[in-house]
């Protein structure tokens, strides 16, 4: 019986799921540190986290019997990917399934910032009453600007419009623009157009620090700034200084640099403090329904891959969508793509009498996936063979 281990909170169908299928499930509250992590991993096949485990080249190596890797969020930073490939892990993410819940707490801070609300109400409970129009705008006819036109970045583009906003949006890659939205040839072009600037990046290294103080003087006086993407890309002094110089003049923040790992724990930043400044704790994403809809997603890809080899998906390895056929025996093959192995595979099988059924190829960089059906029980001896190859990475087989 395949044994998961379920940190930070999951939803409970990530669990359901994975027992329905026959896994024994251990389930922990809380993120792990790197030595509790690989104690923790001894004769387990399968991780589950969200953002605050990190799972590093060490506790790979510490981990033999892991076989995949379920990340229940969106970002996969916190994994070493490549090092993951190399010991033939799959690692899974939820690259949609909280978009809409993230879209929508964006939509509520920027409403929230430019009607002043959050100042509004710190003086209600405070017992004063102040009466005011100063400083509160409509959203509609303001202009968004959207760094990162992605899964969350265009489906925002489209609900600010139907607010009456008009979308300006800024994206290394092409992009096609949905709507009015109306793409800026440079960063810099955009914040001197927007009256609100979000981001909405992944979490690359590339994007370290993007945003700082030069970016927060060229954004127009009075604007408001939002990152709900990832708390490394923003100098948050720098944003500090803005709010403070009155340049940004309102600003929410959902993610940052270093966040304290269990429900709980302090929380320090020199944004704690600032005139209508929102601060949530890492909770873009967390709805009930789309945790839920995350839960069931990811449970799902990484039942299936250890069922039938399916990598569909898969952020790391070659991805081929497979079925499970109950009447073949399947070799699911990890390999450094080099020429020839294809070849190697076809020729040990036919040296050892194996039938082909089917087969199918992926290839993704570096590496190579080859799955072979077969008609007949494989032998140790195949096995051998093939794993035994220095291009060889992991081999499973599955009936």
């Amino acid at each position: 019986m395949p044994t998961a281990l379920l940190l930070e909170n999951l939803h409970p169908q990530a669990r359901q799921i994975l027992e329905a299928a026959g896994f024994d499930v251990v389930t922990r509250t809380g993120a792990l540190d790197e030595a509790e992590l690989i104690e923790s991993l001894a004769g387990v096949q399968v991780l589950g986290i969200r953002s605050k485990t990190q799972v590093s080249a060490a506790v790979l190596a510490a981990a033999p019997d892991l076989e995949v890797v379920g990340a229940f969020c969106i970002g996969t930073n916190q994994i070493d990917l490549h090092a993951a490939a190399d010991r033939g892990v799959a690692v899974f993410n939820a690259p949609f399934s909280n978009t809409r819940s993230v879209v929508e707490i964006a939509i509520a801070d920027i409403i929230a910032l430019t009607r002043r609300l959050t100042v509004l109400d710190k003086e209600m409970h405070a017992g004063v009453w102040n009466k005011s129009a100063t400083g509160a705008h409509e959203v509609r006819g303001r202009t968004l600007g959207i760094v990162g036109y992605g899964n969350i970045g265009t489906q925002l583009s489209v609900l600010a419009e139907n607010l009456g906003m008009s979308v300006v949006f800024y994206d290394t890659a092409e992009k096609l623009a949905l709507g009015n939205a109306r793409r800026m040839d440079t960063l810099d072009e955009l914040l001197e157009t927007a009256d609100v600037v979000t981001l909405h990046v992944d979490g690359r290294s590339g994007n370290a620090g993007m945003f700082g103080a030069k970016q927060f003087a060229r954004m127009r006086p009075g604007a408001i700034f939002l990152n709900l993407s990832r708390g490394f890309v923003v100098d948050y002094a720098a944003l500090r200084d803005a709010v403070l110089a009155g340049h940004v003049v309102g600003a929410a923040v959902d993610v940052f640099p270093e966040e304290p790992k269990r429900k709980g724990d302090p929380f320090e930043s020199e944004l704690r403090g600032l005139p209508n400044v929102i601060l949530t704790p890492h909770t873009g994403g967390s709805t009930e329904e789309a945790q839920e809809a995350i839960g069931q997603f990811v449970a799902n890809k990484v039942r299936d891959h250890l069922a039938t080899g399916s990598t569909n998906l898969s952020v790391n390895l070659p991805n081929l969508a497979l079925d499970q056929r109950p009447d073949a025996h399947r070799i699911a093959y990890l390999h450094r793509n080099v020429p020839g192995v294809l070849a190697t595979i076809n020729a040990t099988l036919a040296e050892h009498g194996v039938n082909i059924e089917g087969q199918l190829l992926a290839t993704r960089g570096e590496l190579g996936y080859v799955v072979t059906d077969v008609s007949t029980l494989v032998e140790p001896a195949v096995v051998q063979a093939l794993a035994g190859r220095p291009e060889s990475l992991r081999l499973r087989l599955l009936s």
